[in-house]
């Protein structure tokens, strides 16, 4: 994969002066050549693996003051405590080297590569003398070949089926043929078997048998009818009715069935799809297999941990680190659009051309296989809806994600709901180790000009709750969350500057879910389905439901007070009497003039002014 954006003076000093000392001598040693770099934390642990074209500019550049610096890559330069290089001869061979290292090591802040874990896969175990077709859905068999992943469970089981109708392949799971039984099983009295593992198929016959499995599976139907005629022919020829009237059966399957992962007939005639879909931290690679002018099979992974690289980085890695080492590629690969290290990765996979089209058969079926990459992204999003595979700590993702120096266990959010300029309240809500702790919770009454300016009412509300914190000697939030944009930030910014130390600060805006941070022109966009988010999101929902629960009762009793304040003869008293007795102006209104009168202090004589008043106004 690319490098990441390297840190800025900010990532240096995230590093101590012994650090940056042996690390700026080991910078004055490094060649002007390609390699691999590896970024370690104190333990030896692989913390980040990176390529280079030139590996004294590319590390050097980590120590660059005029580059802007990612969250990620903060956070990579407050635990990296050593760094190693690794020489190479050229750039394509950093690039595979790098792919190499990752696999082994799996570093924390590299692009993850997560493979699917929700649909079966058919492997074919062609290692074996005597293969088999195993069904599961995380397969790791030396040699097997995979095909799928099933999306649809019914099509998998619809593909079995017209294998175990077609061809004889054995169920049983002895190692042939140095394990075996002493007489046949029931599969080979119901013709479903030809009984090889007692000598009565030969592994010659059984793996032509097996190649015809595996072009059946591929899609190439075709292929497979020819060979079943011959056979058909060869056995009616040695006076074998019964074996040619077998085969005459499966070549009458063939003919009523179309392969079950075919799913359109497209223009092309041989060639690989990729398809590519991103949503923030999360991506989908796709590659469709059209065969013969047909879409055979679709395979896919997900990427994972993207934070700012480029859509070109990623490519380029699901590219390396994926489709490079398939078994079967076609001669040419189409592209949405041009990855990272294309002319590296072109000397790795020689043998298949990549192409961009931008226009006609081709180019349609480059669309499509982004639709399945969005489609399979969608999936995974509902699906994380109800159990993420990679939950974790949404309090120490915020941290991580926001690049904090540590994890904000304590955090409040706030938010301002107004009336058309009126009633308007802030609220403050605060979490504890990403939990409401609701005793906290607190609100407030605008009382300056912030009633109708949102950026006002926050710096009130941060002065007003600061203020009481420090005078009550009571421990100020890790974190501080405000509902908005980058002004709503830099109010809140204004009260806390002065704290020394102070908590961090960030604004959340509500239409695009962008996170605001101090220090960087642009927003932080982080995945929808990621914990730190939904975090966020939680706390600045309960702000807003909080704040309009409390704006709504000021109006309601603004509302009501003025009703009441009109009637002669009611003052505070009887107007405080009268809501408690009755609970609201509604209230008021749906009373009888008796039980009105039934408080002390009103006569019939008021209490009907009282109803006539509120019923009418």
């Amino acid at each position: 994969m690319p490098d990441a954006a390297p840190p800025g003076r900010h990532g240096v000093a995230a590093l101590d002066s012994a650090l940056t000392h042996t690390l700026e001598r080991k910078l004055d040693a490094l060649p002007d050549q390609p390699g691999v770099y590896l970024w370690k934390d104190a333990r030896g642990t692989v913390l980040y693996v990176g390529k280079a074209k030139n590996l004294r500019q590319r590390v050097r550049s980590y120590f660059a003051a005029d580059v802007e610096e990612s969250p990620r890559t903060r956070s990579l330069l407050r635990h990296v405590a050593g760094l190693d290089t690794i020489v190479v001869p050229s750039e394509p061979q950093a690039l595979l080297l790098e792919n190499n290292l990752i696999k082994e090591h799996q570093p924390r802040y590299n692009i993850a590569l997560r493979d699917d874990k929700s649909y079966p896969l058919i492997a074919v175990t062609l290692a074996e003398p005597f293969p088999r077709i195993v069904v599961g859905r995380r397969l790791s068999i030396p040699g097997a070949r995979l095909f799928g992943p099933y999306t649809d469970v019914a099509v998998l089981r619809r593909t079995l089926q017209v294998i175990r109708r077609i061809f004889t392949v054995r169920s049983c799971h002895y190692a042939l043929p140095t394990e075996a039984p002493d007489r046949p099983c029931l599969d080979f009295h119901i013709q479903r078997c030809q009984a090889p593992c007692v000598g009565y198929q030969s592994e010659a016959d059984y793996r032509r048998m097996m190649d015809d499995v595996v072009a059946f599976l591929e899609g190439r139907t075709v292929e497979v009818r020819q060979r079943l005629r011959e056979r058909m022919d060869e056995a009616a020829g040695r006076l074998e009715y019964e074996r040619a009237a077998e085969t005459r059966n499966a070549l009458r399957w063939l003919d009523q069935l179309e392969r079950p992962a075919v799913v359109e007939t497209v223009a092309v005639s041989n060639a690989d799809a990729i398809g590519f879909a991103r949503d923030g931290d999360d991506a989908a690679g796709v590659v469709l297999r059209a065969r013969e002018g047909k879409i055979v099979a679709r395979d896919h992974r997900f990427l994972a941990n993207l934070a700012d690289e480029p859509d070109a980085a990623a490519l380029s890695t699901f590219l390396v680190r994926y489709y490079r080492p398939l078994e079967e590629r076609a001669a040419l690969a189409v592209l949405p659009f041009t990855p990272a290290d294309l002319e590296e990765l072109a000397e790795l996979v020689p043998d298949t051309r990549f192409h961009v089209p931008r226009r006609g058969a081709r180019h349609r079926l480059v669309e499509l296989a982004d639709q399945n990459a969005r489609h399979l992204l969608e999936s995974l999003f509902l699906e994380s809806l109800v159990t993420d595979e990679r939950a974790e700590d949404p309090v120490y993702a915020l941290g991580r994600d926001l690049g904090l120096t540590a994890a904000p266990r304590s955090m409040i959010c706030v938010d301002i709901s107004t009336n058309q300029g009126r009633d308007t309240v802030g609220s403050l809500v605060w979490f504890e180790g990403g939990r409401p702790r609701k005793s906290e919770y607190r609100h407030y009454r605008i009382r300056s000009a912030g009633q109708q300016d949102d950026v006002a009412a926050i710096r009130e509300v941060l002065a007003r709750f600061v203020t009481r914190r420090t005078a009550e000697a009571k421990p100020l939030p890790d974190l501080v969350v405000v509902d908005g944009g980058k002004g709503q930030l830099h109010a809140a910014q204004e009260v806390l500057s002065g704290l020394a130390p102070g908590p961090s600060v960030i604004s959340l805006a509500k239409r695009d879910e962008e996170v605001f941070v101090p220090g960087r022109p642009d927003s932080l966009r982080l995945p929808r389905r990621a914990p730190s988010l939904r975090l966020l999101q939680r706390a600045r929902d309960e702000a807003h439901r909080f704040a309009i629960t409390y704006s709504r009762a000021r109006r309601s009793a603004r509302t009501i007070t003025s009703a009441l304040l009109e009637i002669p003869g009611v003052g505070p008293a009887r107007r405080r009497a009268l809501l408690e007795r009755f609970g609201s102006l509604a209230g008021v209104r749906l009373a009888t003039a008796d039980e009105i009168a039934a408080i002390p202090g009103i006569s019939h004589t008021l209490a009907d002014r009282i109803l006539e008043h509120v019923r009418t106004s």
